[in-house]
């Protein structure tokens, strides 16, 4: 067992975290693959990860599977803050329920495992906390602006708790990923097509929408622009197994492209790209 074992990881069903799980046991780590259904991990069962339920918009749950993991090992060792979805809509015909609904399992939920998770890594002294964030934490897209809200506040989380927690022996890795192949794009057209119109009326960001789908769909089936998850659970195996961790892994090359375009264009250059993008 390595000194940040056991790993626990939310939101394994699919995806980042089910590519996660699986490269870490395969490294040779004690992993604890989590959905809010535990018939969706069978194959990672079958590879060697525990399993359990865990739900982290609801409380009793957390508590459980966190419970769980430390009657077992005494503490988790690496936190793997992976669970999260995209509802993507303008901002004035969004639907605020579903959008408290995403902040409540992007943003809540991460930051209420993390509480919890944190009480054993301080006496022990040791542990790191992985959230998984996104370029879009860095940067936003129009017709995204509430699912990239709740990057950025992970962003924030992220930065605050890493220097909290530094005295305590624990790190903090924020993980930020462009675009990945995981069925994202398809949920998120999804989320468009179940009507993000809170007045339930015609848009009147049709020609915006109609682009968003469009530049989605090119951008997912180009090799330079997306990749697979099993990117992202290279990355993190490489920041769990490294002494000294670096505190962002931004991953694609692409993403870092679109960052330095926002961080050393300003507003104008970004906005101007943003347009041209979606022919607005």
């Amino acid at each position: 067992m390595t000194r940040h074992d056991p790993v626990l990881i939310s939101g394994c069903s699919s995806g980042i975290g089910a590519a996660t799980a699986a490269a870490l046991v395969g490294a040779g780590h004690t992993v604890y693959a989590t959905a809010r259904r535990t018939e969706t991990l069978a194959d990672l069962a079958a590879l060697g990860c525990h399993t359990l339920a865990l739900d982290v918009t609801c409380e009793e749950s957390m508590i459980t599977a966190v419970n769980a993991v430390e009657a077992e090992h005494g503490q988790v060792g690496t936190l793997i803050n992976n669970a999260g979805f995209a509802d993507y809509g303008p901002i004035e015909e969004s639907d605020l329920d579903r959008v408290r609904a995403m902040f409540e399992t992007n943003v809540f939920g991460l930051a209420r495992l993390t509480q919890l998770v944190l009480p054993k890594m301080r006496r022990s002294r040791s542990g790191r906390i992985v959230n998984i964030g996104s370029m879009g934490g860095r940067i936003t897209f129009p017709v995204g602006g509430f699912y990239h809200a709740t990057k950025y506040a992970v962003e924030a989380i992220s930065d605050a708790l890493r220097v909290e927690v530094k005295p305590f022996g624990i790190a903090v890795i924020l993980v930020e990923p462009g675009l990945i192949r995981s069925n994202f794009e398809s949920r998120v057209n999804e989320s468009l097509d179940m009507g993000t119109n809170s007045s339930g009326g015609d848009t009147a960001y049709a020609d915006l929408l109609a682009a968003n789908e469009k530049s989605t769909t090119g951008a997912y089936a180009n090799d330079f622009m997306a990749t697979g998850p099993e990117s992202v659970a290279a990355v993190i195996v490489k920041a769990l197994d490294s002494p000294r961790p670096r505190s962002r892994y931004v991953v694609t090359s692409a993403a870092k492209v679109m960052i330095n375009l926002r961080r050393f264009g300003g507003d104008r250059v970004w906005d101007a790209t943003m347009r041209r993008q979606f022919g607005i």
